[in-house]
């Protein structure tokens, strides 16, 4: 099945595969003119959640890969907890990119939504957090479900490791150091 290229609009929300997800991530690095020193990635969640890990997943990989400005990884998560305080973190005009897990319907499980629009961390939880980020990148984990907290606890952690690393490809190959 061939798909059809994805236009940038005004604002947008896209359910895309790992591929799609550089690609279109690499469309707004090049109409954004967006270099890693003026990116900020928020990587949201907590190693104490397999579901929930993969924010500090990519987080402490894109650390290593040497992007300048990352906050949450597996060593200093950005979570529930302190997410507040870590966002006064974030440099001064930056593009801000915030990375989340979370949960959807059964056919979007390994997936990501992709957005121009900032992040809700937590809503899927039933938790009100600040709105984080100019883009989103949320990689849809597991089953969304009646007891949500469960189901980030019994998410595969290979299924998070695989999509943490798809996200860092295609940040990697979007947005070259």
């Amino acid at each position: 099945m061939e798909r059809e290229p994805m236009e940038l609009q005004e604002q947008f929300w896209k359910r895309v595969d790992g591929e799609q997800l550089g690609q279109i991530l690499q469309t707004i690095a090049l109409s954004r003119g967006l270099e890693p020193n003026r990116l900020a990635f928020v990587c949201i969640g907590t190693d104490r959640s397999t579901g929930d890990s993969l924010g500090p997943l990519v987080g402490s990989r894109l650390e290593e890969w040497g992007y300048p400005h990352v906050i949450g990884t597996l060593a200093a998560p950005c979570d529930a907890t302190n997410l507040a305080i870590r966002l006064q973190e974030i440099p001064p005009n930056v593009v801000v990119i915030a990375i989340d897990a979370c949960l959807g319907r059964k056919l979007s499980v390994g997936l990501y939504q992709l957005s121009n629009q900032p992040l809700a961390p937590g809503k899927s939880v039933g938790k009100d957090l600040p709105p984080v980020g100019d883009y989103t990148i949320a990689a849809i984990v597991n089953v969304d479900g009646p007891r949500q907290y469960n189901v980030l606890q019994t998410t595969s952690l290979y299924r998070v490791m695989q999509m943490a690393e798809e996200v860092i490809r295609a940040i990697v190959h979007a947005i070259p150091l």
